[in-house]
C-alpha cells in the first residue's frame, strides 16, 4: 500500500513539474504576443495590428485562458503531493491561488474589448479620438488587472514555500526560493498602485525559485524516504 502511495506521490510530482512547465509556452504566447501588437503612443495603429492579426490575437487570447485552467490543475496536483506535510496549509495554498486564476481570466475581457473596438461598425459609434481614448483605456484596465491577479501569484507562493521547506522531500532552499518569488510579484504590484514612476519589477530578480521547483519535480521527484516518513507521521 505505501508503496502504492509512493509511487503515485513520483507520478503527482512530475505531473505538477509538467505543468509548471507547460505554464510557460502558453503564458509567453497568451501575455507577450498581445503585447507585441501595442503600439503605445498610436493607439489607432494598435488597433490596426489587432485587425491584420485577428486570429493570431483570438489564440493568444485562447492561450491565456487555458494557461489559467493550467494554474488550477497544478495547485491541485501540488496539494495531493504535499497535504501528508500540512493539509490546512496545503488547503490555504489552493485557496490563495484560486482568486489570481479567477480574475487574470476575467481581465481577458479587456482584450475582448480591444477586438470589438477594432470592428467597423465601432468606427461609425465613435470618433477617431474617443477610439483611441477606449482603446488606451482597455489596455491600462488590463495591466491593472494583471498586477491584481499577481498579488494572488505571489501570495500562494508562501504557503507553497513553507510547505516544501517543511517537507524534506524536496530540499529545503527551494521552499526559500519560493517564498522569495511570492514577495517579488506581492511587490511588483504594489509599487505599480503606489510608485508606477519608478519602473522597478522585482520579478526580474526572484523568479528563480519557480524554475528550481518546477525542474526538480519534472527530473528528480520526491525523496522516497522523506515521503514514507511523511505518509507515516503526518502533520
Amino acid at each position: 500500500m505505501i508503496n502504492q502511495i509512493l509511487n503515485s506521490s513520483q507520478q503527482t510530482a512530475r505531473l505538477a513539474g509538467f505543468l509548471y512547465l507547460l505554464l510557460i509556452p502558453l503564458g509567453y504566447f497568451g501575455v507577450l504576443y498581445v503585447s507585441s501588437l501595442v503600439a503605445p503612443e498610436d493607439m489607432t495603429l494598435t488597433i490596426e495590428n489587432i485587425v491584420a492579426s485577428e486570429s493570431m490575437y483570438r489564440l493568444s487570447m485562447a492561450s491565456a485562458l487555458l494557461m489559467n485552467v493550467v494554474s488550477v490543475l497544478l495547485v491541485l496536483a501540488l496539494y495531493k503531493l504535499l497535504k501528508s506535510v500540512d493539509k490546512n496549509m496545503a488547503g490555504f495554498m489552493v485557496v490563495l491561488l484560486l482568486p489570481g486564476a479567477g480574475i487574470a481570466m476575467l481581465n481577458e475581457l479587456n482584450h475582448f474589448v480591444l477586438l470589438a473596438l477594432s470592428n467597423v461598425e465601432a468606427g461609425t459609434v465613435f470618433t477617431a479620438g474617443q477610439l483611441q481614448y477606449l482603446v488606451g483605456l482597455s489596455l491600462d484596465m488590463y495591466e491593472f488587472g494583471s498586477y491584481i491577479a499577481a498579488i494572488f501569484w505571489g501570495l500562494w507562493l508562501f504557503p507553497l514555500g513553507y510547505l516544501i521547506y517543511k517537507s524534506n522531500f524536496v530540499p529545503k532552499i527551494l521552499g526559500v526560493l519560493l517564498v522569495i518569488a511570492g514577495v517579488g510579484y506581492v511587490v511588483d504590484s504594489f509599487l505599480l498602485f503606489l510608485a508606477p514612476q519608478l519602473g522597478i519589477t522585482i520579478t526580474d530578480f526572484t523568479f528563480i525559485g519557480e524554475i528550481t521547483i518546477m525542474l526538480w519535480l519534472l527530473i528528480k521527484g520526491v525523496n522516497v524516504q522523506a515521503k514514507e516518513k511523511a505518509i507515516l507521521e503526518p502533520a
